[in-house]
């Protein structure tokens, strides 16, 4: 159960005062439908009205305070003419213009000889200064009244910054007095005030530096947030590794046939993250695993050597890929493997119906299948195992945390292993995964050769189509990737299908086009055209980017490759590096360039470590975009920014280990204060949604 003592927090938007039916779904839409959400959107920027000079002193479109007297109404003669107000403050005069307002209001708020302090941006039209529609009018007697510094907010349309700054003073208003969950020592040493002292001084910053993200109230509440990740996330992993499982045992004879038929040695990498798998295999506990791998560096194989463990102990392994084209890559290349060590396996996707469908189910549930390779094909309810032991999810970012969950639970005590290709920072490794043990295959297979990349500019097009007709006539295969799938009118882009006209002109029907709005069907069907070798040059969008094996592919042009992200072009680039031919990358960029995008390109030229793109794509991009997709169940954070805060997170996940070494059940006074910590960041969910599995 939440806290009491958070219960104001969390108490819908609209018990707020001033926010009525349509408010509320404006305000729930920008930041969230509870009071606590206001407090985690913080400011982007300030208006400073300090600005008091005298009036003879104003400066043109800049933001002006002071206190004047009415001198005259200007009442217009028509509708269409604004309404004046001329205001002078003892060195000047000021003219107010106000378009479409009643004169009465405005004789009743400006009456003559009145003495008002006015705030606003001043024009000068004509030779004489205006301001039009002051942005604050207060009585000369009540100054307090007049917000020197206003903080502003990103908005919506139908919210203005003055209606969400009186909300936002409301919610912190209703932030209780909460007890210290940080330790004492760590918050003198950082120089950190209270939450309750961090979350107002972020909310009411006094000059531009304190909106920075690592002002010292901004880092204290991104710490206590990562913390909250961080404790939450240990907590689950302490409790999966006391989940009973069921020990397999490590017979090997299996492996021992595999290792006779495979075409070339596992490396050393492929050896050590075989070995740690198998100790959680082995173990009396359930797995959950995580093994990253750059493409090319030998998953699969790792997969299969340790799904004949659960094989040889009379159990059934299965694999889940995001598409066809990866499902069926892999069942090529397991099936083919298993069927010299007499291991039967299968292949279930959407494609397989009718009969043939039935009939492999009736197989699968009398366990005479030994390993399923599939598609999302294996949530399905039908889909029923003898006795499943061990589940592996490749590309696991494209699924959700409850998909992973709902395919272990088809086991009994079933071990999981994910698989990923993108390169995964460590600070998300920690964040997105941390529930999970981690093995990282960092070493390519010997004999594979380095791609050469290129960054060129869009006027050298007919360069490098001169340059790939060559090629091709050799008998080497290409990619051609275009980011987008039609022409759009807002976005100058060359559209994959305006490519494939133009270059099969110039190529004939040795060119093939696929896309994300084909079917799953055409799409596989000129896929597997390519990799027959029918057609020569392949058009396509971001499709290609996981999956496909095509070892004589050694050349991948990116057109527009300034819209692409790092990891994205490291995907790109991974598949021509499937065979031992050295490949070449093209990236063709469109102007204007900007910074970002010149260090991404540069980036991506100077090296091929997946890791060492991936911490660079996350200080370019920030955390929420690197995977490609945003996760459901995985925290998108509130205040913390992975691409500054990553110390913290470091920081935050040390302290977290060592909290529940000292206080496992969180009874002392900090670990009760961390409780609430948890509810505060709704942690609470989390836990809940990954005990699930």
């Amino acid at each position: 159960m939440r806290p009491s003592i958070l219960y104001p927090l969390f108490a819908p938007i609209d018990t707020l005062t001033g926010i009525g039916k349509r408010y509320c779904v404006l305000m729930s839409n920008l930041c969230g439908a509870k009071v606590i959400d206001l407090l985690w959107h913080l400011p982007s920027g300030l208006i400073d009205r300090r600005c008091n000079v005298p009036l003879s002193q104003a400066a043109d479109n800049k933001i002006w305070t002071g206190k004047v007297r009415v001198v005259e109404h200007g009442v217009p003669k028509t509708k269409k003419q604004p309404y004046r107000i001329v205001v002078e403050d003892g060195t000047d005069q000021l003219i107010l213009v106000f378009f479409k307002t009643f004169g009465d209001s405005l004789t009743k708020q400006f009456p003559v000889g009145a003495e008002k302090i006015i705030s606003g941006k001043i024009e000068i039209f004509n030779g004489n200064l205006q301001m039009s529609h002051p942005e604050y009018v207060v009585d000369a007697a009540r100054p307090e009244q007049m917000p020197l510094i206003e903080t502003v907010y990103p908005l919506t349309a139908g919210i203005t910054n003055k209606m969400l700054n009186k909300q936002i003073f409301q919610a912190l208003e209703r932030v209780p007095d909460l007890p210290e969950w940080q330790d004492e020592r760590y918050l003198a040493q950082q120089n950190w005030t209270s939450f309750r002292q961090a979350l107002w001084t972020a909310h009411h910053p006094q000059n531009f530096a304190d909106i920075e993200p690592n002002t010292a109230v901004r880092r204290r509440l991104s710490y206590d947030e990562l913390l909250a990740n961080q404790l939450s996330l240990a907590i689950v992993r302490g409790r999966l590794k006391k989940q009973k499982g069921r020990a397999l045992s490590n017979a090997g004879n299996l492996k021992a046939k595999l290792l006779q038929v495979l075409p070339f040695e596992l490396t050393t990498a492929q050896k050590r993250v075989i070995a740690e798998i198998e100790s959680d295999l082995f173990s009396d506990y359930r797995m959950s695993r995580l093994l990253q791998g750059d493409v090319g560096s030998g998953k699969t194989i790792v997969a299969l050597m340790t799904m004949l463990n659960a094989v040889e102990c009379g159990f059934q392994a299965a694999i889940m890929a995001p598409t066809e084209i990866l499902a069926e890559q892999h069942a090529e290349t397991i099936s083919e493997l298993c069927a010299k060590i007499g291991v039967k396996t299968a292949l279930l996707t959407s494609n397989v119906k009718g009969k043939a469908r039935k009939t492999l189910l009736s197989e699968l549930a009398a366990g005479n299948i030994d390993i399923l390779i599939g598609t999302h094909a294996l949530f399905t309810e039908d889909v029923t195992f003898k006795d499943l032991a061990y589940a592996i999810v490749d590309e696991q970012h494209r699924f959700g945390v409850k998909q992973r969950l709902s395919l272990s639970q088809k086991g009994n005590l079933c071990d999981v292993l994910v698989m990923t290709a993108t390169p995964i920072p460590r600070t998300l490794v920690l964040t997105q995964f941390g529930d999970m043990e981690y093995s990282q295959i960092d070493e390519l297979p010997a004999g594979r050769k380095p791609v050469t990349t290129t960054v060129m500019p869009l006027s050298k097009i007919n360069n490098v189509v001169e340059a790939l007709a060559r090629k091709l006539q050799s008998g080497t295969q290409a990619y051609w990737v275009c980011p987008l799938v039609e022409e759009s009118e807002k976005i100058d882009l060359s559209a994959a299908t305006e490519r494939f006209e133009s270059l099969q002109k110039i190529f004939g029907l040795e060119v093939g086009l696929v896309h994300g709005k084909m079917k799953e069907a055409e799409k596989n069907a000129v896929m597997e055209e390519f990799k027959q070798g029918h057609l020569k040059l392949l058009v396509s969008t971001t499709v290609i980017e996981v999956g496909v094996n095509v070892p004589n592919a050694t050349i991948m042009i990116v057109e527009h490759a300034e819209r692409f992200g790092l990891a994205q072009l490291h995907q790109l680039r991974g598949r021509i590096k499937r065979g031992f031919e050295a490949g070449s990358c093209i990236l063709m960029y469109g102007y204007p360039l900007s910074e970002v995008s010149r260090s991404r390109l540069n980036t991506i030229k100077s090296t091929e470590n997946g890791f060492t793109i991936a911490e660079e794509d996350l200080k370019l991009r920030g955390g929420g975009e690197v995977l490609g997709t945003r996760q459901s169940g995985f925290n998108n954070f509130k205040v913390a920014d992975l691409s500054v805060h990553g110390d913290l997170l470091l920081t935050a996940s040390k302290d977290a280990a060592l909290i529940l070494r000292q206080d496992p059940n969180l009874q002392t006074p900090r670990g009760q204060a961390l409780r609430t910590l948890l509810y505060l960041f709704e942690q609470d969910e989390a836990i809940k949604t990954y005990n699930a599995g």
